[in-house]
């Protein structure tokens, strides 16, 4: 497969592109701990952290955190310049995307404050022909709204082009389902740590694999 086997792409950021360090994790799970006067351990804060499967709203019940309240502490917590520095681009994302032909776009979670520090930060802002940060006014992956906000915004058709969504999260397998366009899952992690098996049209361990 190389990056013409497609009319258009779209992407995952976290974790399908670029990761944190580890230990970027844990000091902000740390302050977050301390507004809501306990501790997390490092096994909850990498849950919360990648949210797969019910993991996070796991945690979250354990110590009776309302989900809200949560994300607006997180937020409060979180500082993008600080992010972005803490944040790496997988070598073979390096490799791979700029090799794509067609349209390409980014769909992720993370917000915009954050987005946009991240992707200067790495140099790879010209990368994307459009950004999608979910919100509720989009909807969240897996929900399709998202992936066909950013197919208007790209100028391509939702039938007679083929698109396809590359991601490592079961969401993102999910939103390319609910949008009738194809899922390329990344394994970077486990199946015990992404929360499920998670069924794609094609699976690999590094996007190395999709130039073969």
């Amino acid at each position: 497969m190389s990056g013409s086997a497609y009319d258009y792409w779209l992407l995952d950021l976290d974790g399908t592109l670029v990761d944190v360090e580890t230990e970027y994790v844990h000091d902000i799970f740390d302050e977050i701990g301390e507004r809501f006067d306990l501790e997390f351990t490092r096994q909850e804060a990498e849950a919360l952290w990648y949210g797969f499967g019910s993991e996070r709203d796991r945690v979250l019940a354990t110590h009776d955190i309302d989900r809200d309240r949560f994300w607006d502490v997180f937020h409060e917590v979180e500082r993008p310049q600080a992010r972005a520095e803490a944040t790496h681009l997988y070598e073979d994302a390096a490799a791979f995307v700029p090799t794509l032909e067609g349209p390409v776009g980014l769909v992720t979670h993370c917000q915009a404050y954050l987005t946009d520090p991240v992707l200067s930060e790495l140099g790879i802002d010209h990368w994307f022909d459009t950004v999608v940060c979910c919100t509720d006014d989009t909807g969240w992956k897996p929900d399709p709204g998202p992936i066909e906000l950013a197919r208007r915004q790209l100028g391509v058709k939702s039938h007679g082009q083929a698109g396809v969504l590359v991601g490592d999260d079961p969401k993102d397998v999910g939103a390319a389902r609910n949008a009738d366009i194809d899922a390329i899952h990344v394994t970077r992690r486990l199946p015990d740590q992404s929360g499920r098996a998670v069924r794609s049209d094609r699976r690999v361990a590094s996007l190395s694999q999709l130039c073969e």
